[in-house]
């Protein structure tokens, strides 16, 4: 083969290399929401590095009345599907081999993607590497779909959120099938009926001040969202209204949503006096500039149902509020 040859056939080369990049970028990934594949080998995933991985992937989701998996596992072994493509949203490799790594790609075989690599020398090595980024790779996986639901959401018919817009100088994306349902001086209450049940999105503000430390945030936030429930939330039934249910309190961590500080509380809420029950997420987003605290509370009615999807459903919703400035 002559030099000329030889140079026609690289660049031949790297024009069907960059192509074939292209075209895995352009892919689209499928699946549902909160899934993962996981791309392992049946000895490791039936032993100690599966038991870790179900442990870790596929615990209970905090906050919900019935036990739910965080993801659900889907488990294929390597050499089914090594050296092919793969559409799966959600993709974690295990491996044990000489090479010890753990990093996490976007994009890698198709578009929304994350895809975690984990491989080790030893099943201890693999169980360590597990152990020390479970929380790492929950965080990501999680992000990814909450984009990925938001942007579902933009492509869909919206709802008209000038009302909410105007009361508290905020934006954010709402599906059209949510209806007005209540609106007062400071609180505005939406709702989506589904199928033997319904979602509710409520918004309100207080004053800086009302809670004042993290010592406190939990039982401050039951106590304000028990009072709204009070004036806003109530039964068909008379004398019923919506308080958290005592039997258990809720969790509470600390997030941040549009680079603000916030409380994030799940729990469960219950209708008193009646047998209305089901989970929650609130969100006291503190905006230090206008010295308020602005409450986004997602609760959702769906006895016959899995919760959490539909709970993740208002999740995407609130975490895509955004912070108007003043006119």
């Amino acid at each position: 083969m002559n030099k000329a040859h030889f140079l026609l056939l690289l660049t031949a080369i790297a024009i069907t290399s960059c192509n074939t990049k292209e075209k895995k970028l352009v892919n689209e990934t499928s699946g549902k929401t909160n899934e993962v594949s996981v791309i392992i080998d049946d000895e490791l995933w039936n032993g100690e590095v599966g038991d870790s991985i179900r442990n870790k992937f596929a615990s209970p989701v905090l906050g919900l009345p019935q036990e739910e998996p965080v993801f659900a596992l889907n488990q294929y072994p390597v050499k089914l599907l090594e050296g092919f493509m793969t559409n799966s949203r959600n993709i974690i490799f295990v491996k044990k081999e000489a090479k010890s790594q753990f990093r996490i790609e976007n994009n890698e075989y198709a578009n929304p993607q994350i895809v975690v690599h984990i491989s080790g020398k030893t099943v201890k090595e693999i169980l360590d590497t597990i152990q020390n980024n479970d929380s790492l790779i929950i965080t990501k996986i999680k992000e990814s779909e909450i984009k990925v639901y938001q942007e579902k959401i933009k492509s869909d018919s919206l709802f008209d959120v000038s009302k909410i817009r105007k009361k508290f100088n905020v934006q954010l994306n709402i599906p059209i099938k949510y209806k007005m349902v209540l609106r007062g001086k400071k609180f505005i209450w939406l709702k989506k009926e589904i199928t033997s049940g319904n979602l509710s999105l409520i918004f309100y503000q207080i004053p800086i001040s009302s809670i004042k430390d993290n010592n406190n945030a939990v039982k401050r936030i039951t106590r304000i969202r028990d009072s709204i429930g009070r004036i806003y939330i109530h039964g068909s039934v008379p004398r019923t209204r919506m308080v958290t249910e005592s039997a258990f309190s809720p969790y509470l961590t600390k997030t941040r949503i549009y680079n603000k500080p916030t409380f994030e509380t799940k729990g469960n809420w219950e209708l008193l006096n009646d047998f209305m029950n089901g989970p929650f997420i609130n969100y006291a987003i503190l905006d230090q500039p206008n010295q308020r605290i602005l409450v986004i509370e997602g609760f959702c009615y769906a006895p016959s149902k899995q919760k959490r999807d539909l709970m993740f459903e208002l999740e995407a919703i609130i975490k895509s509020v955004q912070f108007l400035k003043k006119k």
